[in-house]
């Protein structure tokens, strides 16, 4: 009986000496309600890839054809020319680490918007590549309205209301991509751009899939300063021209404001000259 109790005494003067004792439990680096959730899809045996949280919306294709996003339809011409241009941007990108790329223009009517969804779309279609499509021309967010005839929460409710992201992703039935629309409008669109907030997204977007490419639908150059406030987010911008629209001046000051060392390429859009290629448009 004596031998138990010094062994009792002994146990607790080591415990409360710190010998033995057990760690505690680390501290979560977020609350359990503000967590940012990290994982919303899981690879099946086959290489597809299932969204687990994240939403799927139904596709109108007839309603996409009518907008103009055709990157989906076998043989048409245009997505035989946006998967050109796919492949000449995933090249570019593998080869320098690059994973974010502004779609923009220099002015309004260019055909940024409709471009950065097919372009989306097609690298969607690369088994090797996962594609995230975010709408941050935040003056005139239009990309949710291609893939829905409802109103769709968006980037603006991220923002000013602090819904988490993931009640907003969507992916649009097509494998391998994730879209987050803009929704409501901003009057002082590039102080939001450069908000902390804002910051705090971006990386979080960056770093939940090493294998993402993140594609920004942005607004024009020559409009505002809201790619000159985000350029630090960016690895590089392509800009879509309009043929007989785009004045060579207004292309010599969007490289002038952007830098050449971050425009990837210039996309010639609504060309009236069939491509010998593709006849794109």
């Amino acid at each position: 009986m004596e031998r138990i109790k010094q062994a009792l005494e002994r146990a607790r003067a080591e415990r409360e000496a710190g010998v033995g004792a057990r760690p505690p439990a680390p501290t979560p680096p977020f609350p359990p309600e503000a967590r940012p959730v990290r994982e919303r899809r899981a690879p099946l045996s086959d290489g597809r890839v299932a969204y687990t949280q994240t939403r799927t919306l139904e596709l109108d294709q007839a309603r996409l054809r009518e907008l103009r996003v055709v990157a989906m339809v076998e043989n048409d011409p245009a997505a035989i020319a946006y998967k050109v241009l796919r492949t000449h941007i995933v090249q570019r990108m593998r080869a320098n680490g690059w994973q974010t790329l502004a779609v923009t223009s220099p002015s309004e009517g260019n055909g940024k918007t409709v471009t950065a969804i097919n372009l989306a779309i097609s690298l969607a279609a690369d088994a090797n590549q996962t594609v995230l499509l975010v709408d941050l021309d935040l003056r005139r967010p239009s990309i949710g309205r291609f893939f829905s005839a409802e109103p769709l929460p968006g980037l603006s409710d991220y923002l000013t209301e602090e819904r988490p992201v993931a009640e907003l992703l969507f992916n649009p039935a097509i494998e391998r991509l994730v879209v987050l629309p803009g929704n409501h409008s901003f009057t002082h669109s590039s102080e939001a751009l450069s908000s902390p907030r804002m910051a705090s997204l971006i990386e979080e977007l960056k770093g939940r899939y090493s294998d993402r490419l993140i594609l920004f639908d942005m607004p024009p150059v020559l409009s505002g300063d809201d790619v000159i406030a985000f350029s630090s987010h960016l690895d590089a911008v392509m800009l879509v021209v309009e043929e007989g629209r785009t004045t060579q001046d207004e292309l010599s000051r969007a490289y002038e404001l952007l830098g050449d060392e971050k425009v990837l390429g210039t996309v010639l859009n609504k060309a009236e000259e069939a491509s010998t290629l593709t006849g794109y448009y």
